[in-house]
């Protein structure tokens, strides 16, 4: 049985998706972007770009009761190569 995430803490999904789905004992976190779900914007500068994003996969999982320490997966798409040490 699939049930689908929800919170507020993390920006609404930009597509027809959930931000995230709990499959048995398993949590999917969908593609999260850096916008602030707070404010709407997304902060200036790689370091604070990827603190945020990173803050909203946090938001999702403790919202399905799980945490950042649970994570056995994660893929990052960058855009500039050049950011990658910054990220």
């Amino acid at each position: 049985m699939k049930t689908a995430i929800a919170t507020d803490k993390a920006p609404k999904a930009l597509g027809p998706y959930s931000q995230g789905i709990i499959f048995g004992n398993l949590v999917y976190v969908s593609g999260q972007t850096p916008i602030d779900p707070a404010t709407g914007t997304i902060p200036a500068g790689i370091e604070a770009q990827a603190r945020r994003a990173l803050d909203n996969v946090k938001a999702v999982l403790e919202k399905a009761g799980a945490s950042m320490d649970s994570v056995v997966k994660t893929t990052v798409f960058l855009k500039d190569m050049n950011d990658f040490q910054a990220m």
